[in-house]
């Protein structure tokens, strides 16, 4: 099989890929075209089909096709020039590599993150975290493999573990270096920070937004989370409970990015931080890995509204 991270400009591509998304449009022309997502392991790839005629056979979204087309660089990325489409058959394919997936060990980085809830002091806390991350045969079951996004960061299989832990381990080397901050609630906040993603988006290989994904998003289902947990344990602290959530409702940052409250607790500010530089750093990280360009500089990264350059000298 030829990955996507292997194309160079200029091959001759005949493969089969799953087609995340597929759209019809016009050129400016007026000329009906396809504008398509192809997958698999490695990443995702732009394809289009200018020329819709009788070699371009039915295909939805979320289905395995075989394609045969040209790659040519667009904008700095490679862009596969379509001229042939079919579904792919049963048996000239293996789903699981056209999963995207960590190259860290999944069920090591899970251990790690589980194991924190050891660390906690305050019994309401780490009741929380148990009933959440060991009781919920639902969290227990998918925090594992579920993706932290649908194609910004970590957006693959075992990014939310991934993610999850990273910020984690942020948190937790910068919880003694501040006065205030009181390790236990930052912990948890890390930990639970993007648990609503487990409902936001659908498992693999669709990886979309659910229907609560779309109207209430991972910030209102993780703050819902804890409002349900908590009022099954015994005498749960009140405020405790709203801080909290306050963690999760706040770790976007800022309104324009989605969050409903700015931090306003020193274990909320260090949570955004912690989240948004995991975020970023491994949006050039990623940029980075999916390069196919000569030299030394990767390209225009459109969230970070920079130009990326690799550190080689």
């Amino acid at each position: 099989m030829r990955y996507i991270n292997e194309i160079r400009e200029g091959e001759n591509v005949v493969e089969h890929f799953l087609c995340k998304s597929k759209q019809t449009l016009k050129s400016r022309a007026g000329k009906s075209y396809l504008s398509l997502k192809l997958q698999d392991k490695t990443g995702t790839v732009d394809a289009k089909v200018w020329e819709l005629n009788n070699d371009i056979k039915a295909f939805e979204e979320n289905e395995f096709i075989k394609i045969d087309g040209t790659a040519i660089v667009y904008q700095n990325e490679i862009q596969l020039n379509v001229k042939k489409i079919r579904r792919s058959l049963e048996g000239e394919y293996d789903p699981m590599d056209y999963i995207p997936s960590t190259e860290k060990n999944i069920d090591d980085m899970t251990k790690e993150l589980i194991g924190y809830i050891n660390t906690i002091k305050n019994t309401f806390i780490k009741k929380l975290l148990e009933d959440i991350f060991i009781n919920n045969t639902t969290i227990s079951k998918k925090i594992k493999y579920h993706s932290a996004a649908k194609n910004i960061h970590h957006g693959y299989m075992g990014g939310l573990v991934e993610h999850t832990l990273s910020v984690t381990q942020i948190c937790d080397f910068m919880a003694p270096r501040y006065k205030y901050v009181d390790r236990d609630i930052l912990i948890a906040a890390a930990m639970l920070h993007d648990i609503g993603k487990i409902y936001e988006l659908s498992d693999f290989p669709e990886n979309d937004y659910t229907d609560d994904g779309q109207l209430l998003g991972h910030i209102i289902i993780g703050t819902e989370l804890i409002t349900e947990t908590a009022r099954n344990i015994n005498g749960f602290p009140k405020k405790l409970e709203s801080i909290l959530k306050h963690c999760i409702l706040s770790h976007h940052g800022e309104y324009e990015y989605g969050s409903p409250q700015l931090p306003k607790t020193i274990e909320a500010f260090i949570l955004h931080c912690a989240d948004n530089m995991d975020a970023k750093v491994k949006v050039i990280e990623e940029m980075i890995d999916t390069d196919s360009t000569a030299g030394s500089w990767v390209g225009y990264q459109k969230m970070l509204q920079r130009n990326i350059r690799k550190s080689d000298y």
